[in-house]
């Protein structure tokens, strides 16, 4: 079944059922991210495997609402598919709900699948279309009945990780969640996002690709921890080790059963963006709920200083790797016969040999010239073009170690470099910079670091369509809330502890693209009569390459920081090397 045909049969289930449109969102029952392979439906009913995006489909049209990271990628893999690009003016807003309100008449009724809307967002499309006399539908999932061989949820081992590791028990964290819920009046809390509960447990798996996550929920109160999850994933031991920490093991199912069971008049803590607006409708109509970010989301956020000596460790760790990467390609490129595809196997294969390596943090960005302009580009057999000793070549990756996670972004020349691509190199160059080594009062946002990180590249009139930066989890997922870099006034404080990457490009289509990222951490500046100040330390070690710097577009203070963090990535990664490797590392890291 092609995928016209799969809109065919969407369409045909619409019709019968008196449906005016359909919205299929990006997301799982847990409201993730990233995606277990049974709930990648944009991807099985379009083509599109970007991680964020809607499909609506109504009788005569059918469109993928995606931002700027995606439009050249959704324009490709959309082509034949029936749907068409509609591009996002603000990144992950839901602007087609403005699009329906706007099309659909009176007394049309719009369906979804409440398990995979946000409760949050399943308000705002009551909000806004309910008063134009528009309904819903909320359990409709039109495409199981056309899902030949759907992948079934993963059935893989999770595990449970030391104190030694996250620097902190379940126990105590439990105490602190409830101490959180006592200030709310909340006698339960539900937890769905996978993150925050394997944070919670001190527990990891491989339920989601690159996200060492496990499906799971979790109801909290004052007295019991119910942990609902596939209890096979746990061996005796591991039961064991969290029935001493409080925590009752029930099947992941049950969770449903507890919920619509809650006592009469109860009070309920649910985040609407983490929870599933399924799970939501469950609740018993005299059950007062409690709308707010959970408080596991901030205190996972804020790194304790174990977490940080072992995340300062795995930067070194990762820094070996790619120095290593990056000497074999520029001694390997002239040869001919390296790919995009072949550079993403390469780059896993150094990291594979460092200790406590368990996977990748996301799919490695290799974009080569034309590709590098792609931000969440990803080769396949189809686009895979060979490296040549010639022009930028882009490359983003992380990894997932037992220690913590990387995210790291590197563009080079392999050579003959236009004097465009040198002044762009050096712009973003700038950019990050600026904003990574920002100073700023205590109480400052992500917007405003955002701005200070884009204005080297305003003021030569570029700019770049997606975030600056985001939250980095530890041993954890590679975007992390509730902090961002970006141009939303999202209402979170950067604050003491927290991870997030720098990450600024420009993309020119068709031609390069170029960024370059660093995850830095929150720590104290100095304090004085105006207040507290804080900065960024880096906590990436990786050279960042010189070749493509315009010297005298950058100020003295620049040149002074790239110059000293190549020596401290010289100083510190260098005893970790052969000799042949670190001749080639204080070769490039010599000072401009």
């Amino acid at each position: 079944m092609n995928y016209k045909e799969r809109l065919a049969g969407i369409r045909s289930q619409m019709k019968e059922q008196g449906i005016s449109a359909y919205i299929i969102p990006s997301a799982d029952p847990h409201i993730s991210e990233y995606l277990p392979d049974r709930y990648k439906c944009i991807y099985f009913a379009s083509g599109f495997t970007g991680s964020a995006g809607t499909l609506v489909i109504t009788a005569d049209f059918a469109g993928l609402w995606t931002d700027a990271r995606y439009f050249v990628q959704a324009e490709e893999q959309l082509a034949g598919s029936g749907f068409e690009l509609v591009k996002l003016k603000v990144q992950q807003a839901p602007e087609y709900i403005q699009w329906l309100a706007e099309r659909l008449p009176n007394g049309a009724v719009v369906a979804y699948d409440a398990k995979l809307i946000s409760v949050g967002l399943a308000q705002l499309l009551e909000q806004s279309l309910a008063p134009l006399g528009i309904t819903f539908a909320t359990d409709r999932d039109y495409l199981d009945p056309i899902w030949q061989n759907r992948p079934a949820l993963p059935t893989a081992p999770a595990f449970l990780v030391g104190k030694e590791i996250t620097g902190k028990s379940t126990t105590s964290k439990l105490a602190d969640l409830r101490a959180e819920l006592k200030k709310f009046r909340a006698e339960y809390h539900l937890i769905s996002s996978l993150d925050d509960m394997a944070w919670l447990f001190n527990m990891r798996g491989s339920d989601v690709k690159c996200n060492p996550v496990v499906l799971s929920f979790a109801l909290i109160s004052q007295e019991k921890a119910f942990l609902f999850i596939d209890v096979s994933k746990l061996n005796e031991e591991e039961k064991n080790q969290l029935h001493q920490a409080g925590v009752e093991l029930k099947p992941y199912e049950a969770v449903e059963r507890y919920l619509s069971e809650l006592p009469e008049k109860a009070s309920i803590f649910i985040d609407p963006k983490r929870n599933c607006y399924a799970m939501y409708k469950l609740l018993p109509a005299t059950v007062r709920v409690i709308q707010e970010t959970n408080p596991t989301t901030y205190s996972k956020a804020i790194k304790n200083e174990v977490e940080v000596e072992n995340t300062r460790q795995t930067m070194v760790k990762d820094g070996i790797a790619l120095t290593r990467f990056f000497k074999w390609l520029e001694e390997n490129v002239a040869s001919g016969g390296i790919t995009e595809m072949s550079v993403a196997d390469k780059v896993r294969g150094f990291r594979e040999e460092l200790e406590g390596f368990v996977g990748e943090s996301f799919d490695t960005i290799a974009g080569y010239k034309a590709h590098g302009a792609l931000p969440h580009y990803k080769a396949t057999p189809e686009s895979d073009v060979e490296l040549k000793a010639d022009g930028l070549f882009l490359l983003d990756s992380g990894g997932q170690y037992r220690t913590g996670t990387t995210d790291i972004t590197r563009v080079v020349s392999l050579g003959n470099l236009t004097d465009d691509e040198k002044t762009d190199y050096t712009l973003v160059l700038k950019g990050m910079i600026d904003g990574a080594t920002a100073r700023f009062p205590k109480g400052t946002r992500g917007y405003q670091i955002d701005a200070i990180t884009r204005k080297p590249l305003w003021d030569y009139a570029r700019n770049y369509g997606h975030g600056t930066g985001h939250g980095v989890g530890f041993f954890l997922n590679v975007h992390e809330g509730p902090h961002v870099f970006n141009p939303t006034p999202t209402p979170v404080d950067i604050e003491l502890g927290m991870i997030t990457s720098v990450e600024p490009g420009i993309y020119r289509p068709e031609r390069y693209g170029i960024r370059i990222e660093n995850l830095v951490l929150t720590v104290k500046d100095e304090a004085n009569e105006f207040g507290e100040f804080y900065t960024f330390e880096h906590l990436t070690v990786a050279l960042i390459d010189t070749a493509p710097v315009k010297k005298e577009l950058l100020e003295q203070r620049q040149i002074e920081w790239l110059n000293n963090y190549n020596q401290m990535v010289v100083d510190r990664v260098g005893p970790h090397l052969t000799a042949d490797e670190l001749a080639w590392l204080k070769e490039k890291a010599k000072a401009i």
